[in-house]
């Protein structure tokens, strides 16, 4: 019960986490000077390395208890706990694809690090940055796939969140899944659009 309500609870830090950072990125397309001078004041804030501390933890424990999940199912046998029970298509193949996806995600995310932080570009160039790696088809190529895998996980990983939690029930389950896909839609194409544009300035 412990590890339900740890992987959901770090699942739902890092999903809005997410949405704050899509706020972020989506004002590079309609204001690029003012992103990167709110770029440069978030990244010189005294608290951003406490944020990102408390984001690296939960992203350790979310994937490390998504693992154990994963690996004991298989290990038992028990593959339809992989799958959806809502009966669903969407729901399914989101299930379905969840090993796949978070794999995918964790190598977004070691490359997205290493392209913003190892080093970090200097003020006034994170979008020039970003962009001059988007020219890569090979990196175009797995922005789009986290995306897409994003997307999925949060559809999935949204009603089971609410689910391990002890929240969903009969009468709240259709807004609770429509929310989770709404904002696994928005996610999803709000990033692919994000690196779209990026990819087009170059």
């Amino acid at each position: 019960m412990v590890r339900r309500v740890l992987l959901a609870g770090s699942g739902l830090m890092l999903m809005v986490f997410l949405v704050i950072h899509l706020i972020g990125v989506a004002i590079a397309p309609l204001a690029p000077l003012q992103f990167e001078h709110y770029a440069s004041a978030l990244h010189h804030s005294w608290w951003l390395p406490v944020v990102e501390g408390l984001l690296l933890l939960a992203a350790g424990l979310h994937v490390s208890l998504s693992l154990g999940k994963t690996l004991s199912n298989w290990r038992a046998g028990n593959h339809a706990q992989l799958q959806s029970r809502r009966g669903d298509r969407l729901g399914s193949w989101s299930a379905r694809l969840q090993p796949l996806g978070g794999l995918t995600l964790l190598l977004f995310i070691a490359v997205h690090l290493k392209q913003l932080r190892l080093p970090r570009p200097a003020p006034g160039l994170e979008l020039l940055h970003l962009s001059a790696s988007l020219q890569s088809p090979i990196t175009l190529t797995l922005y789009g796939l986290a995306c897409l895998a994003l997307g999925l996980h949060v559809v999935q990983g949204g009603e089971s969140a609410q689910r391990s939690l002890g929240v969903l029930s009969p009468e709240n389950a259709g807004i609770i899944r429509s929310t989770a896909r709404a904002v696994g839609l928005i996610l999803g194409l709000g990033f692919a659009g994000s690196a779209g544009w990026l990819a087009l300035q170059g």
